[in-house]
């Protein structure tokens, strides 16, 4: 068991260097899932086979060791050298495979059923949110805000609320489920979406904007022109940088319900098709979102993010947002 042990941390350093190295994408939900089976398993057998073996090779040392006592002291000695609580000590000690294997499995069970069910948290790599999501920014995801999904497979079994214009939501990528995305909901299921001109449209109604100054992006060095949007019921803030011109084009890898939407040069209008989802970043001419690769299925939503619990270049940014 010592060696089988060994070969699985092995494999798991092996996995996790070559997701640092960038060599894989790895999936730390599945790499959960199978941490908590495998120490479940070290646990099992801990507990009802090599802890009662361990239990019964004491007590058989004990007794054997009042045994021979006992002849003695009918032969009439009374002081015996020699005391076996070390070595039944030793014999009840947990081996190392065990106690870095069983030892772990109620840590890794609560991590495992808060993460899958309850909270999640997630490191905002990029700045198509900004400003209200900063690059570094670590925020925690509700898992079950829009439903109870079974983990790995994300597949719903108890449904709760449907996301709504306006919430921010973390998603698997619809081109590579593999990565996950955070965007804002702009478009919900019969929605028609018309972004034209740097100008959002929702069902023939323009979403308002108020101006709010200048805002200056520490990563980019530079100003951009900040706006207040109200999508629903939430007022939250974007970029919008009226001088920046963008041709809209699909990705090719845009394929299903791709004739929903029409593209000009302009901007793009897209009918958001039932159980899907229309995204957007909140840096909007500096975001790669369902503008050029599609509507994100409900399938694919992982949780509605909705504090900032640390940033450790700007301790400021820790609280709730829009």
């Amino acid at each position: 068991m010592s060696t089988l042990t060994a070969v699985l941390y092995g494999a798991l350093a092996v996995y996790l260097g070559g997701w640092f190295l960038g060599h894989w994408i790895g999936n730390f939900s599945l790499l959960l899932f199978v941490l908590t089976v495998v120490t479940l398993g070290y646990w099992l057998a801990e507990r009802f086979r090599f802890a009662p073996a361990r239990q019964t090779a004491a007590d058989t040392l004990a007794a054997s060791d009042a045994q021979r006592r006992a002849e003695l002291q009918k032969m009439g000695i009374a002081q015996v050298d020699g005391d076996v609580s070390v070595a039944r000590e030793k014999l009840l000690m947990q081996p190392w495979w065990i106690d870095w294997t069983a030892g772990l499995f109620p840590v890794i069970l609560v991590v495992f059923v808060l993460r899958s069910f309850l909270f999640e948290p997630f490191k905002i790599p990029s700045g198509s949110m900004i400003p209200t999501l900063l690059v570094g920014d670590l925020i925690l995801v509700n898992k079950f805000h829009y439903g109870v999904r079974l983990p790995v497979i994300n597949k719903k079994i108890i449904a709760n609320n449907d996301p709504q214009r306006g919430d921010v939501v973390v998603f698997r990528y619809p081109v590579d489920t593999r990565i996950d995305y955070i965007k804002r909901v702009v478009g919900v299921p019969g929605d028609e979406v018309v972004y034209s001109g740097q100008k959002l449209t929702i069902n023939g109604q323009p979403v308002p904007l108020t101006p709010l100054g200048d805002f200056y992006d520490e990563d980019s060095m530079r100003y951009a022109p900040k706006f207040s949007e109200k999508l629903g019921a939430v007022n939250h803030n974007i970029l919008v940088d009226p001088k920046r011109t963008s041709i809209y084009q699909p990705m090719e890898a845009f394929e299903k319900f791709r004739d929903n939407c029409r593209y000009t040069a302009e901007g793009v209008t897209c009918k958001v098709p039932a159980g899907h989802y229309f995204m957007m970043g909140d840096n909007r001419d500096n975001s790669q979102d369902s503008r050029y690769w599609g509507f994100v299925p409900d399938e694919n939503i992982v949780g509605r993010a909705f504090v900032v619990w640390m940033n450790f270049g700007n301790l400021r940014r820790i609280g709730s947002f829009n």
